[in-house]
């Protein structure tokens, strides 16, 4: 009779349990067909679509070239013939641009280096070149600026005159002037104080008789001018 009960009551436990899990798959069944199927659906046209953008912005787009590299070059020079080279990748053809101006094209060798020869005018001078490989053109290359200076720099002395005595407590003198910018001016050999305008000035010990001083101003090109004055001292 208890194992009979005990029967009854796992058939019956165990119909529950697969009515339970009959209305459970219904139920998942549903979900999947209302929201899951749309929702793969939807993925799907939107990975088609990212594809299809993607495609059709790689059409869009040009093709890339990397633009040459210029080896560096003086920031001024005496001299109106330089030379300007630079690398790139083989069998480009670079143009030079001078100033914004197209001066002069060339195609790089087989390890990719190109170098030209070019006459630069009086004062600042801004270089640049791009590269062209079929029907592709790349940017500019990095610019490069230098200066053609041929004229020395000015050079005045304002004090002390040339000529000019000392004597007693005087044994020591500025030496000052004018000069142009960016001009590193020496005083018997050693470095005046100069400032951004061109002005200069140096402390000059005196020795007992004559004393001669060399002021000489030199400029970013290496362009050189020199002055002498002859001043006397009397302890």
């Amino acid at each position: 009779m208890v194992r009979s009960r005990l029967s009854k009551r796992t058939e019956q436990k165990t119909k529950k349990n697969l009515l339970l899990s009959i209305l459970g798959i219904v139920l998942v069944t549903l979900l999947i067909f209302k929201f899951g199927i749309p929702l793969l659906i939807n993925i799907s046209l939107f990975l088609s679509g990212s594809k299809g953008n993607q495609k059709q912005s790689q059409n869009h787009n040009p093709s890339f070239i990397a633009p040459p590299i210029l080896d560096p070059l003086p920031q001024a020079t005496r001299s109106a013939n330089i030379i300007i080279s630079g690398v790139a990748s083989k069998d480009q053809i670079i143009s030079l641009y001078i100033n914004d101006s197209l001066v002069d094209s060339m195609k790089a060798k087989e390890d990719g280096t190109f170098s030209f020869k070019e006459t630069i005018s009086t004062g600042e001078n801004t270089i640049k070149t791009k590269a062209i490989l079929g029907n592709k053109e790349s940017d500019f290359s990095n610019i490069l600026t230098t200066s053609f200076k041929s004229a020395p720099p000015s050079l005045n002395i304002s004090s002390p005159s040339d000529g000019q005595s000392f004597s007693k407590d005087q044994n020591t003198i500025d030496v000052k002037g004018t000069t142009d910018a960016d001009v590193k001016v020496t005083v018997n050999g050693f470095w005046a104080i100069t400032d951004d305008e061109g002005y200069f000035s140096y402390r000059l010990a005196l020795a007992s008789g004559e004393n001669r001083i060399s002021i000489v101003a030199v400029d970013t090109a290496g362009n050189k001018k020199e002055l002498e004055i002859k001043v006397t001292y009397s302890p």
